[in-house]
């Protein structure tokens, strides 16, 4: 049971690894492909530690640490590549890594030790539970332009508008180093739109099969960062449709000025934002480019 009285549900995803499925959200924690496959590719992979010599240290900061999974991937991704990695964490709940630790599936997943080193990050001072909007903030007095990676694996915008808004990827943004890297899941338009706003150079991460963009499956997610950044085995540019993408409708931003707006007040004023630039003619809207590029689904 969570603080706010909502029963976690845990769920066994197609890798067979470990994940909790939130009724308050309405959403799972990872992809159905996988939490631990999730973790890789979209965080691990992407983050090219092999750009780092051995021996030195990654500083990272992991934004809603949820079960642990992301980080304990890059436990092991540090160790296969002889990193020292110093972390912080951003959680609002403690339910889900509780949760995780009680469950054998999720235990079974890691090498010898990256449990215990997990459990050690998670206890330490790096580990900051409460309203991520609040918690960053010190970070940010203290620590800005010191990352070199950022996990950023909140709900999607659309049930948690407040750790996407400008505002928030802002704050995010200024804690990286020059090269730094901010990476997600989430290829949202607004989300983009947002990182850009922040000041931030924007790749794509591959989707798992590649490029698919007749697909809904057409980007793994989003990487950023103060510099260019050059195509790796798992990043690449924008393509055209993505960048066209940035100019409809959906890129509108959420916005939580002060960090104090809640989800409803967030959504009414990004719709009340969309529907007068669409009045006003500036945008197109986002099913006309779907039509225009093939694609299925709904990338908002």
């Amino acid at each position: 049971m969570t603080s706010n009285g909502f029963k976690l549900e845990p769920r066994s995803t197609a890798d067979g690894s470990f994940s909790l499925f939130s009724p308050e959200f309405g959403e799972a924690f990872h992809s159905s492909r996988g939490a631990l496959t999730e973790a890789r590719e979209k965080f691990v992979e992407p983050a090219g530690l092999e750009r780092f010599a051995k021996g030195s240290s990654l500083r990272v900061l992991d934004v809603c640490v949820g079960t642990g999974c992301n980080t304990a991937a890059l436990i092991e991704g540090c160790g296969s590549h002889d990193l020292t990695l110093e972390w912080w964490g951003l959680e609002l709940d403690r339910e889900p890594f509780a949760q995780a630790l009680a469950s054998p599936a999720f235990c079974g997943q890691w090498q010898p030790g990256t449990l215990a080193r997990l459990q050690e990050l998670c206890s330490s001072p790096g580990m900051r539970w409460g309203d991520a909007r609040q918690t960053v903030q010190p970070l940010v007095e203290q620590r800005q332009g010191q990352f070199d990676l950022l996990l950023m694996d909140a709900f999607s915008p659309s049930r948690c508008p407040q750790l996407w808004s400008v505002e928030f990827l802002g704050a995010l943004g200024s804690l990286l180093q020059p090269k730094g890297l901010l990476l997600t899941y989430c290829s949202a338009a607004a989300v983009r739109q947002a990182l850009r706003l922040a000041g931030l150079e924007l790749a794509t991460i591959e989707a798992p099969c590649g490029l698919q963009q007749h697909q809904q499956d057409w980007s793994g997610g989003t990487a950023a960062s103060p510099s260019p950044l050059p195509p790796s085995p798992r990043l690449r540019p924008l393509t055209p449709m993505e960048e066209e993408h940035l100019l409809t409708n959906a890129a509108e931003p959420y916005r939580d000025p002060g960090f104090s707006l809640d989800r409803k007040t967030i959504l009414q004023r990004r719709q009340q934002a969309q529907a007068k630039a669409m009045q006003e003619g500036n945008v197109e809207g986002t099913s006309a480019w779907r039509r225009r590029w093939g694609l299925a689904g709904n990338h908002q």
